[in-house]
């Protein structure tokens, strides 16, 4: 086993068995164990499982990325402080300060990349076990040669393997694996630069989108689906189906994000406080009206009046009545 095998081998491990639990829960509920919407079904529990995972890191990526907005005019003074200086000293003078700045705020410009660094090592052991199974070959756990004989047999709608690829429904004439990896490779490519547009678009402050970091984030809003686009061509449909509900995800969750954590002072902040304003107005015009409701409801209450009983002659008398 070479390096990478020997680091990939216990990730490799967990999704065989998130992999297998689920073609084991989807065939006792009835589906074909040999059906490829089993193995898809199968594939898609296992992206939600990582996924779901992942949303605590997620989270602290959300609050790295407010602390580096906050520290983000101090860090425009270090680099003003030694801009235009190249020696050696000034250079680790600078490095010190804004590692220093760093620390105090809690932050690291790397935690932004932590979900994407964590998620690398799981798409490449998840399309090592499918290239594994395609090929025949037992996995290093519980997906044994029985079932990746099974997967490697498997067809959706009983014309488009999943082992195949772009490429071989082209060397093989399969039409259906050829429409299916089309399909879905421009559905991923449209959900990437969906997600990226609306990051750009949305929810970033007038100060970042004036930075040169927003003019390469544009560059690759742009080169980030052609990447998609010819990737695509060489994964097998199998692998392709977690690419593209580990997309949608993303879409979903930055879309939630956007909506009801927006970044300060961005366009979204700013629609988000529209929005809360609206519902407030929208919450005291109701509460008006049921009170004015129920005061028209109510019934008027009778004015009462204090009957006068009857005094008799002598008791009149004693009270001071009139003396004839």
């Amino acid at each position: 086993m070479d390096f990478l095998g020997t680091i990939l081998w216990p990730i490799k491990w967990v999704i065989e068995a998130i992999l297998v639990g689920f073609h084991w829960l989807l065939s006792e509920l009835g589906m074909d164990p040999s059906g490829g919407l089993t193995w898809v079904l199968s594939i898609v529990g296992l992206v939600l499982i990582v996924r779901a995972a992942l949303i605590p890191i997620f989270v602290r990526q959300i609050k790295s990325q407010r602390k580096m907005l906050e520290v983000a005019p101090e860090l425009k003074k270090i680099q003003d402080k030694y801009r235009g200086k190249k020696d050696q000293f000034s250079r680790e003078a600078m490095q010190r300060e804004t590692m220093a700045l760093y620390q105090r705020a809690g932050t690291n410009p790397l935690s932004s990349c932590l979900p994407l660094l964590i998620q690398m090592p799981i798409f490449f052991s998840l399309f090592s076990v499918l290239n594994e199974a395609r090929n025949d070959k037992a996995g290093v756990g519980l997906l044994t040669q029985e079932l990746s004989d099974n997967f490697g047999k498997a067809n959706l709608f009983g014309i488009a393997p999943l082992k195949y690829s772009l490429v071989d429904a082209f060397n093989y004439g399969n039409v259906a694996v050829a429409v299916i990896a089309i399909a879905m490779i421009l559905i991923m490519t449209a959900s990437q630069f969906y997600t990226q547009l609306q990051i750009m678009s949305k929810n970033q402050t007038p100060e970042m989108k004036a930075s040169p970091m927003y003019r390469q984030q544009r560059i690759l809003l742009y080169i980030l689906p052609v990447v998609f686009l010819f990737s695509g061509l060489a994964f097998p449909i199998g692998v392709m189906f977690y690419w593209l509900t580990s997309n949608v995800w993303t879409m979903v969750q930055q879309w939630l994000v956007i909506r009801n954590m927006p970044t300060p002072g961005s366009e979204a902040a700013l629609a988000r406080e529209a929005r809360l304003a609206k519902r407030n107005r929208n919450k005291m015009a109701d509460d008006a009206a049921a009170i004015a409701a129920v005061v028209e409801e109510e019934p008027a209450k009778p004015v009462t009046t204090q009957r006068q009983q009857p005094v008799g002659k002598n008791r009149a008398k004693k009270q001071g009545g009139p003396k004839k």
